[in-house]
């Protein structure tokens, strides 16, 4: 019996370092510090935000092996996940350098969610082949998940409301991500609202055409006569901002925008698209947004 209780307290001892070195690894030192700043701290659901993020990176940071995402989670009251910001930042993880920052801005429309009052954006670091998370400096929430800002959630009653008219199809939810919303136009698509007789901004949130149409569309942007703006539009999601003075939306109450295109399709005439959609369309339009400054 007491040559069974060495044993054991033998194999115990042996297993101590492997313990600590274990909890060792949990207490890496911080590989960035990260933080976040928001245009403003008080935003109404579906109104675009800029967050800019930034990483300023230890002195002592070993190198970065993968090439990290950045996750980020906006979380409400009772810290339930509402959306998230998920991406790869604009310079790979791997191309980073001690005593660096790395700093980038995002437009983002904030999603409609059945919820209002303060919100808590919490981010981190994962990748690899195993999806670790790293350890960076700053308010940990548990699971290597940094709260970095607050924003107070208002009823999207607070912005202008927009009716869309001729020229829309029906719209569209992305199958892997509800949140994800779009509708296409036709080669001309209308929008009216109420007059905010003050300069404004207006955020078009477009997407352009799919591989098997071949070169940029053009798009215009037109206030009754007026020639707001035309630009290029290639395949990937383009966030589009235009100042308009208050002059420009002219006297009338109800003010409207022309959304138009050079260029359409039909999917079902282009053999590469094996698709048998007959529609004729522009572009994808995820948000339009006109908001008073």
């Amino acid at each position: 019996m007491r040559s069974r209780l060495l044993a054991v307290t033998g194999l115990l001892l042996l297993a101590l370092p492997i313990w600590g070195c274990r909890k060792g690894e949990e207490k890496l030192q911080p590989v960035a510090r990260a933080s976040l700043s928001v245009s403003r701290t008080q935003a109404a659901l579906g109104s675009p935000i800029d967050l800019t993020y930034q990483f300023v990176v230890a002195p002592a940071a070993p190198r970065f092996e993968y090439d990290y995402r950045v996750f980020v989670h906006v979380l409400d009251a009772d810290r339930e996940l509402m959306w998230t910001d998920d991406h790869f930042p604009p310079i790979p993880t791997t191309r980073w350098k001690r005593g660096e920052t790395i700093k980038y801005t995002r437009t983002r429309f904030i999603p409609v969610y059945p919820y209002v009052g303060e919100a808590s954006i919490e981010i981190g670091l994962h990748g690899g082949p195993t999806g670790a998370r790293l350890p960076l400096e700053g308010v940990d929430r548990g699971q290597r998940q940094y709260k970095v800002a607050t924003l107070q959630l208002l009823p999207q009653t607070e912005n202008i409301f927009l009716i869309y008219k001729e020229g829309w199809h029906p719209s569209e939810v992305a199958p892997d991500n509800a949140t994800v919303e779009w509708q296409w136009t036709r080669k001309e698509a209308s929008v009216t609202f109420r007059n905010p007789r003050r300069d404004a901004t207006l955020y078009l949130d477009v997407g352009g055409r799919p591989p098997f149409v071949t070169d940029p569309q053009v798009v215009s942007v037109r206030l009754g006569d007026l020639a707001l703006d035309t630009f290029p539009l290639e395949r990937d999601e383009l966030i589009r901002k235009v100042p308009v003075q208050a002059a420009q939306f002219g006297p009338s109450d109800i003010v409207e925008m022309k959304i138009g295109v050079d260029r359409t399709f039909v999917p079902a005439l282009i053999p590469a698209s094996n698709s048998k959609d007959l529609r004729e369309l522009g572009i994808r339009v995820f948000h339009v947004f006109v908001e008073p400054r």
